[in-house]
């Protein structure tokens, strides 16, 4: 089942704003999305006043793109949540990059904790995936992760290390690659990493990024936190120095969008500085 995610480069709503558009889409956070809820919410981007500094992107289910890609402002980009490892054939069920950039994809997610451990996708294989999309002028938004054995054996590190180096391994640049942390155990749990815990993580990858790749890339790279954010713990998530948020269940209003990617089950919404 695909559902939206949200992830957040830099952070600009007060917190009571958040709490208040957090309560806005409640009703919808079970689903995974319907063409009334998707229009509701490509309503609510399209009534926004987005910033000119940040670059937006929404990646829908596959079978909503077309419908988002047609009514959606071109002032916001549009991404999918998988890609196929090449450029195609008989591969029935999978999508190929070059599909999605025929129907105006721009971005996509690879990586992401239901395709390693419900699906199956090794390191390598998404590796490949990302050296392809990126090969053909998608934007890659990387993954990384720990299971809740991996995170009590203390292994998080490791994991994520292991992780990232598979990126790292394959990608031919990191000019449209943004990291995405988000711990397995924390996806529809309730549960969320502490403040620290999260820090922790997103200091010891750009660590990594600067010993094994580069400094400019381990500066230049987004790396966001992506699970169970929200109104009631996001304010001391966004204080630690290294975190960039992504919200769950967050609205654009008419005056402007309150955060700057946002969670919900039914389209990917991404924003952050222009890359």
């Amino acid at each position: 089942m695909e559902r939206l995610f949200t992830y957040m480069f830099r952070f600009i709503s007060t917190i009571k704003e958040l709490e208040a558009q957090l309560k806005d889409y409640e009703t919808m956070r079970q689903e995974n999305g319907t063409k009334e809820s998707i229009n509701k919410l490509v309503s609510d981007l399209n009534n926004a006043n987005l910033e000119p500094d940040v670059d937006v992107v929404v990646a829908p289910p596959f079978v909503y793109i077309d419908q988002v890609k047609n009514s959606l402002t071109d002032r916001i980009e549009i991404a999918a949540q998988n890609s196929w490892i090449g450029k195609g054939g008989a591969f029935t069920g999978e999508i190929s990059v070059e599909q999605l950039k025929d129907i105006g994809c721009k971005w996509v997610v690879l990586g992401h904790s239901e395709r390693r451990h419900v699906i199956g996708e090794d390191d390598l294989f998404i590796g490949k995936k990302a050296t392809y999309a990126l090969s053909q002028g998608l934007g890659v938004i990387a993954c990384i992760g720990e299971l809740l054995k991996e995170r009590e054996e203390g292994k998080t590190n490791d994991v994520c290390f292991q992780q990232t180096k598979a990126f790292a391994d394959a990608v031919p640049s990191w000019d449209n690659v943004v990291i995405a942390y988000e711990p397995v155990w924390a996806i529809g749990t309730g549960k969320v990493a502490t403040p620290q815990q999260a820090q922790d993580v997103h200091v010891a990858v750009r660590d990594w990024l600067k010993k094994n790749v580069s400094a400019e890339v381990a500066s230049k790279t987004h790396i966001i936190y992506r699970r169970s954010v929200n109104g009631s713990n996001c304010a001391e998530l966004a204080k630690q120095e290294d975190i960039v948020l992504s919200l769950q269940n967050c609205s654009a209003g008419p005056t402007g969008l309150h955060v700057d990617s946002y969670v919900a089950p039914q389209l990917e919404i991404v924003e952050g500085t222009r890359l």
